[in-house]
C-alpha cells in the first residue's frame, strides 16, 4: 500500500479543491506549502499552511500537487519542489470519464466530472478542472490549464502553460490540419477559437487577439 501523503503547494481556492479532491481519491494530505509569509501558520479545512523549507524538512520524499492554475508560476513551484526532493503523482477524481486509449505524463490533475474520450496525450502537469470535455487525438502540452467547463473538440494540439478560461470552446481540426494553440497562450473565458493561435492574449467568439503579449494571470 502506498501511504505517501500529499503537500499542496499553493493555498489559495484552488489549493483547496485540490486538497479536497485528493481525499476524495483516498489520498492523505499533508500540509499546503505557499511563498506568502501571512500565509505560514494558518489552517484550511484543518490543513496547516508551511514555507517550503519547513516543507523539505517534514515531507520531502512524499507528494507535491500544485494548487496554482498559472502555468508559469505552476512550472515554478514543482521544479523547486522536484529538486528539493518530492515526488509527483497524477491526481484523478474517481467521477472522471476516461478511456484506456490516454496518456498521460506526471503530475496530471483532473477534476470531477470531466469527459475524457481517446487517443489523448497529456503531459506533465496538466491541470484540467471541474467538467471539461476532451475529444479524440487532443494534446495537452506540459503545465497547461483548462479552467472549469472547457469544451475542445477533436484534432486540437495545444503548446506548453497554455491557458483557457472558463467555458472556452474550441471547434476541431483535422487528422491532416490540427488546430494548434502555441507555448504560453491565453484564451479568455467563453472565447469561442475557430482558428489556430500562435501567441498572444485572445477572447471573444469568434476569439480575436487581444493583447500581443501575455500578462500574469491572477
Amino acid at each position: 500500500m502506498n501511504d505517501k501523503r500529499v503537500a499542496i503547494y499553493g493555498a489559495s481556492g484552488f489549493g483547496r479543491e485540490v486538497a479536497w479532491l485528493c481525499e476524495t481519491c483516498g489520498i492523505s494530505v499533508a500540509c499546503f506549502i505557499d511563498d506568502d509569509e501571512k500565509m505560514h501558520g494558518k489552517f484550511f479545512n484543518g490543513i496547516e499552511v508551511i514555507d517550503i523549507n519547513e516543507a523539505i524538512i517534514k515531507y520531502a520524499g512524499n507528494y507535491v500537487a500544485a494548487g496554482i492554475g498559472n502555468p508559469s508560476v505552476r512550472e515554478k513551484i514543482i521544479k523547486k519542489a522536484v529538486h528539493h526532493g518530492f515526488l509527483c503523482r497524477n491526481i484523478i477524481h474517481p467521477r472522471v470519464e476516461m478511456s484506456g486509449s490516454v496518456k498521460k505524463g506526471e503530475g496530471v490533475v483532473v477534476c470531477a466530472g470531466s469527459v475524457l474520450t481517446t487517443d489523448i496525450f497529456i503531459g506533465n502537469h496538466v491541470q484540467i478542472n471541474l467538467n471539461c470535455t476532451i475529444g479524440h487525438d487532443v494534446v495537452l502540452g506540459d503545465f497547461t490549464t483548462l479552467a472549469p467547463g472547457v469544451n475542445v473538440s477533436g484534432w486540437v494540439h495545444f503548446g506548453k502553460r497554455v491557458y483557457v478560461g472558463t467555458g472556452a470552446v474550441f471547434v476541431n481540426g483535422t487528422k491532416d490540419k490540427p488546430l494548434t494553440i502555441g507555448n504560453d497562450v491565453i484564451i479568455g473565458a467563453g472565447a469561442c477559437v475557430t482558428n489556430s493561435i500562435e501567441s498572444g492574449v485572445w477572447g471573444g467568439v469568434p476569439a480575436k487577439q487581444l493583447r500581443k503579449h501575455n500578462k500574469s494571470i491572477s
